[in-house]
Order: structure tokens, then C-alpha cells, then sequence
């Protein structure tokens, strides 16, 4: 038996869940040329400590979202307070999402961003169902993190914390 589903205003529901701060990340990848690319995420999270694991969830509709299958090598970058810019450059479509991004080399087949506080390097461990969404789960295969304050994502914008 199938249950009916309310209806939801989504834009209620997405202002709703905007009432709590995220840490606002890029995660690269090369798109099937080789090419650089990357998109923004609110959504990353750590997984488990043995394995390495952490996670991250990705629209459906997002341009990269097919980039991401079994074994794909991709990096998670934690944005340092300074970069909303460039938040908003990977968050939006565009031809070369990585224009005027200083990127450096990693372990796996995919960039970083040199100026990020964090960063995980990684393989696709698994990608699993989210409703609109795609639930990517990252094998970490190394990882670094240097001082700054997170850039935080709250109620629709770009937020440097005033006390952490």
C-alpha cells in the first residue's frame, strides 16, 4: 500500500533548512576531457575514521553530477572565509569553472584548491540514492589542513562567523 505524500512548499523547506550554518566546500574533479571543473556543496561531512570516509550530497541536475561513478578520483576543498567568491564561481554554470583558481596536484587523479583551509583527497567509494540528489561517498586517500576560519553558508548566503 502506498501512503500519499504531502505537499510541501520547498521553498519553505529549504529556507528551513538554512536555519543552520554549513561549512561551504568545492569539490573537484576532471570532467571527461581531463578538464578541471568542480561545483560547490554545503553538505560534506566525515563518514567514518576506519576507512577514511566522508560524504557529500550533489543535485541530481548539477552538470558534474555524472562525473561521479565508482573509482572517480575528486577532492573536497574547505573554503576559508576570503574565497565567497570564488563559493559562488563554482556554484554557478559556467564554461571554466576553474578560471583564475590557483590549483595544485594531489595523490589522486584530481586538483585541489591551493588556498583552501582543507582538503580530502579521494576515490568514489560509493554513490547512492538522495531523491533529487546524489549521496557520494569518498574513500579518503589523503588529506591536509592549514589554519583559517571556515567560510559558513546561512539562510541563502556567504557568512565569515564572528565567534567559532
Amino acid at each position: 500500500m502506498m501512503l500519499d505524500r504531502p505537499v510541501m512548499d520547498t521553498r519553505a523547506l529549504r529556507d528551513a533548512f538554512g536555519v543552520l550554518p554549513t561549512g561551504v566546500c568545492v569539490v573537484t574533479i576532471k570532467d571527461a576531457g581531463g578538464k578541471p571543473t568542480g561545483v560547490t556543496v554545503g553538505s560534506f561531512t566525515s563518514l567514518s575514521l576506519d576507512p577514511a570516509l566522508c560524504l557529500f550530497s550533489l543535485g541530481r541536475a548539477q552538470a558534474s553530477a555524472g562525473l561521479f561513478v565508482l573509482g572517480a578520483a575528486f577532492v573536497v576543498n574547505v573554503l576559508p572565509q576570503q574565497m565567497a567568491d570564488a563559493a559562488w564561481q563554482f556554484a554557478r554554470p559556467q564554461a571554466d569553472k576553474c578560471d583564475g583558481i590557483d590549483l595544485g596536484d594531489t595523490v589522486v587523479d584530481a586538483p585541489r584548491l591551493r588556498d583552501g583551509i582543507a582538503h580530502f583527497a579521494c576515490h568514489v567509494h560509493a554513490v547512492h540514492d538522495g531523491g533529487d540528489h546524489v549521496i557520494v561517498v569518498g574513500q579518503i586517500a589523503d588529506f591536509d589542513h592549514a589554519a583559517g576560519d571556515a567560510l559558513l553558508f546561512y539562510r541563502g548566503g556567504m557568512y565569515k562567523p564572528a565567534v567559532l
